[in-house]
């Protein structure tokens, strides 16, 4: 089974750089978008041909959003987690093995405005959601977690340290989740990987010199691990400020 995830920063705007081709080109059994910025009814349905597609776009238009692709019909869908999901920021689709789960995590902001829901609010319930599905079956959840987990997933560190995106309480969240189970897939099947990101800032030259962040994630459950194929991030793959993430898994 073969995995993608891709925060797009607009869909429709994506679709316009070769969006399309590259779904071809990879044929995903699933695909994960976060922030896809728009409705159902603003993207022709040829992009998604020969897919089931679970929509989950904000109510504010053009803003966050995200989508669910699959070439297996789902068995059951839900949406957000145990409050009331206006930016669009759940989907968790059921199939015969496994739970998969897309998320956009909340930045925490440049002046961190956020940060303590992120702390207090998302992330515990996240994980409580996550553990919930858990108990009827394994969990793939992937997307957009708006934070680099340690040192070897950004390229300036130190500088960054009370910075959105690498606090203590940030990286407290994803440490909550590897403490519950969960595995990180890219980090486990490429322990040593350095300088592998999957964000960079628009300033000119960033992406250039590879000042980036690993903020995009796959992770599974434990007992789904042994059976992850490979890992990748495909850094040259352009069209957001975000590349895609993928994932192989054994039947």
């Amino acid at each position: 089974m073969k995995f993608v995830s891709w925060n797009v920063n607009g869909l429709r705007s994506v679709c316009q750089k070769g969006f399309v081709d590259f779904i071809r080109a990879e044929n995903p059994d699933f695909i994960c978008l976060q922030e896809i910025k728009a409705m159902q009814n603003q993207v022709g349905e040829e992009v998604f041909e020969g897919y089931h597609v679970v929509w989950n776009s904000a109510a504010k238009k053009g803003y966050s959003g995200t989508l669910l692709a699959s070439k297996e019909k789902p068995l059951d869908v839900k949406f957000g987690i145990d409050f009331t999901d206006e930016e669009g920021r759940v989907i968790a689709a059921r199939f015969h093995d496994f739970w998969l789960v897309n998320v956009y995590t909340p930045n925490s902001g440049r002046d961190l405005a956020r940060l303590s829901f992120r702390e207090l609010e998302w992330d515990p319930r996240f994980l409580s959601f996550l553990k919930d599905l858990e108990k009827e079956a394994p969990v793939i959840f992937c997307g957009d977690l708006n934070t680099a987990h340690t040192e070897k997933d950004l390229a300036n560190p130190k500088t960054n340290t009370k910075n959105a995106g690498f606090t203590l309480e940030e990286r407290k969240g994803l440490n909550n989740l590897v403490s519950n189970g969960f595995v990180d897939s890219f980090r486990a099947f490429n322990p040593q990987a350095e300088n592998r990101y999957t964000w960079w800032s628009y300033r000119p030259g960033i992406r250039e010199r590879n000042i980036g962040w690993r903020i995009d994630y796959f992770f599974t459950s434990a007992s789904l691990s042994t059976k992850i194929a490979k890992a990748d991030i495909l850094e040259r793959v352009l069209g957001s400020d975000h590349c895609p993430i993928t994932l192989e898994v054994m039947s």
